[in-house]
Formats: C-alpha cells, sequence, structure tokens
C-alpha cells in the first residue's frame, strides 16, 4: 500500500529519499555521484525527493531540478522554506511575503511549475502560524503547491494551522533513538488524516554504525555541533547501535535495515526519508522494503533499547531555540 498525501496526490513511495546530505551538510560532496543517486532512486520506485531552499543556499533544489527535471511526472517534489541563512544561523522568515517570494525561487531552481508538497520549516514566532499558512493556501488556490506539510510542530500548533487549510503532512525526526513524535504529534497527525515524514530515521548515521567513539567530523558536518553526538552523550548513544548491531547480526542484515524497517512497521501513514548522497547505501537503506520484521523481532528491538533512547540534544541550542515545542 503505497501512501497518500491527501485527496488528488501522487502515490509516495514507502520510502522516500531525504536530500539533505547531497550539498555538503555532512561534509564534502561528490555531485556527479549525487545525481547518479537521485536518478538510481528513481528507476528503484523512489518518488518522493525531500529538499529544502535552505539546503546549501539553493544548491540543493538545483541539483534536483537539474537532475529530476527530464523525469518530472515519476517524481513527488517535497521542499521546505520559512527560515533563511544568516551569518549567525537560520532565523525564522514566515511572513506572507517571505512565503511568496521564496516560492517562487524555489520554483525556479526545482524547474517546475508546481511544488507537490511544500513545507513550512519552522514557526516564525513573529508571524502567526494562521497567517504563514494562509500564504501558503493562496500558493495551493493558484496551482503552484500541491500539498502543504509542516516541520517540527507542536501538535497544538498543528491543530491551528489545520484551521486554516488541511496539512497533508508533517516532518521531524523519528527513529529507534528519537521517539517523542509518539506522545502527542503523531497521534494528532493521525486524527487529522496526515502522514508523517520521517528524517533522520538512521540517526544521521549513528544508527548505521558509522559513528563511534573516536570519529572525528568533516568541516562543515551538521554533526559538530549536536551535543548527542559527542562525549559522554556520544557514548552513552552507542549502547543503542550496539543493541541493534547484535540484533542485524542474527538476522544476517544490517543495523541501518533493521532501523528502517523497524519505522516501517509504524504504519503506512510513516515515511521514512533516510539520507543518501552515494549508491551503496541508497541500495542498503532500500532492501529494508524487503524485510520483515516479526512481532517478537519488534518486541526484541524495544527489548535491547535502552529506556532513556538518546541522550544529549539533537540541535545546538540555536537549532532547538527554532522548534515549536
Amino acid at each position: 500500500m503505497h501512501p497518500t498525501l491527501g485527496p488528488n496526490s501522487p502515490a509516495a513511495s514507502r520510502l522516500g529519499l531525504g536530500c539533505m546530505s547531497m550539498t555538503g551538510t555532512y561534509g564534502p560532496i561528490d555531485t556527479q555521484e549525487a545525481a547518479a543517486t537521485l536518478l538510481e532512486a528513481l528507476d528503484s520506485g523512489v518518488t518522493m525527493f525531500d529538499t529544502g531552499d535552505f539546503y546549501g543556499d539553493g544548491a540543493n533544489e538545483e541539483l534536483l531540478g537539474q537532475t529530476l527535471a527530464p523525469h518530472r511526472d515519476r517524481a513527488v517534489l517535497a521542499t521546505k522554506t520559512g527560515v533563511r541563512r544568516t551569518a549567525e544561523g537560520l532565523v525564522p522568515a514566515g511572513s506572507p511575503d517571505d512565503l511568496r517570494r521564496a516560492c517562487e525561487a524555489s520554483l525556479r531552481r526545482l524547474r517546475t511549475d508546481h511544488i507537490d508538497l511544500y513545507y513550512l520549516a519552522r514557526i516564525d514566532p513573529a508571524v502567526p502560524v494562521e497567517e504563514s499558512v494562509g500564504a501558503l493556501a493562496d500558493l495551493v488556490a493558484e496551482g503552484k503547491v500541491g500539498h502543504i506539510g509542516l516541520s517540527e510542530v507542536s501538535a497544538t500548533t498543528l491543530r491551528r494551522a489545520h484551521a486554516i487549510h488541511p496539512i497533508s503532512a508533517v516532518q521531524t525526526e523519528y527513529s529507534l533513538w528519537e521517539r517523542h513524535v509518539e506522545n502527542d504529534i503523531l497521534p494528532t497527525i493521525r486524527s487529522l488524516g496526515a502522514t508523517l515524514i520521517a528524517y533522520s530515521p538512521l540517526g544521521r548515521g549513528l544508527l548505521t554504525g558509522s559513528v563511534r567513539a573516536g570519529t572525528r567530523y568533516a568541516p562543515g558536518d551538521f554533526r559538530a555541533t549536536a551535543p548527542r553526538y559527542h562525549g559522554d552523550d556520544l557514548k552513552a548513544n552507542l549502547a543503542i547501535i550496539d543493541a541493534i548491531s547484535r540484533i542485524a547480526a542474527a538476522k544476517s542484515t544490517s543495523p541501518a535495515q533493521i532501523a528502517l524497517a523497524w519505522l516501517l512497521n509504524r504504519g503506512s501513514d510513516v515515511i521514512p526519508i533516510p539520507g543518501s548522497s552515494r549508491r551503496p547505501h541508497l541500495r542498503d537503506n532500500l532492501a529494508a522494503l524487503d524485510l520483515h520484521l516479526t512481532a517478537t523481532d519488534l518486541r526484541d528491538i524495544d527489548a535491547a533499547l535502552p529506556d532513556t533512547r538518546a541522550q544529549g540534544a539533537r540541535y545546538s541550542d540555536h537549532g532547538i531555540a527554532l522548534i515549536d515545542q
């Protein structure tokens, strides 16, 4: 069963592709390999491609536009706006004028006349969410946007937004080690008939086993500023990957496939979007679609994980301040 984003929306693949890492969020990137990864994903049945206008200052959207424009009818393009990059970091920009300008720029970079799913990436505290969503609703009415999404919002804000225009999807971090959405956000999403788009389903690499105590991050790597990837927090969190690795070994599969298959079992209204800029990683992730986890497997996975789940904040103080809690 393939999930949809609402009435008259194209079907999305059960596993999407997060594209943020294709323009240097985790260090230097081979753009030719990234483009080849996009095309292989498409040919492998992936239809949902997730980007943002602040990923690489627009370079990420340009890469998707250049690569996927000839195949536009096969791709569900999702992009985000509502923040702008400054010397101090990202700042909210959710006014109607900001959103309209951003949409026009994204359409140009993506080389398309419409965006299938357009997210408000962060809530601007200076602009009522009703105004921001109202501006996005105008873009829907004009045919420039198909469906509206929100990212990193509280259940209360989601309800307020949905009262203005149906919210088709909510994107937030969700994985074996980050399950905050299960308290209020996921139940609210389901009550509204929306879809949860789970970003960082592999814990930005930790759930693949690629992050260890001695890992050194490349210049510009996001994880260099995220507390849970350092020091005592990281040491505690490595117990999670050790537990998953033992289960993966018993099933002759990879830790990444275990983590993704677990998320796929949360419901057809949960779409994980693991990020990858290289084809071997893409192939490993896609294999999770064929991995069957029994009820016993799922109980064993839950039992093997530390009760505390991830230790440490998932963003720097500046990043946490941007999240609507």
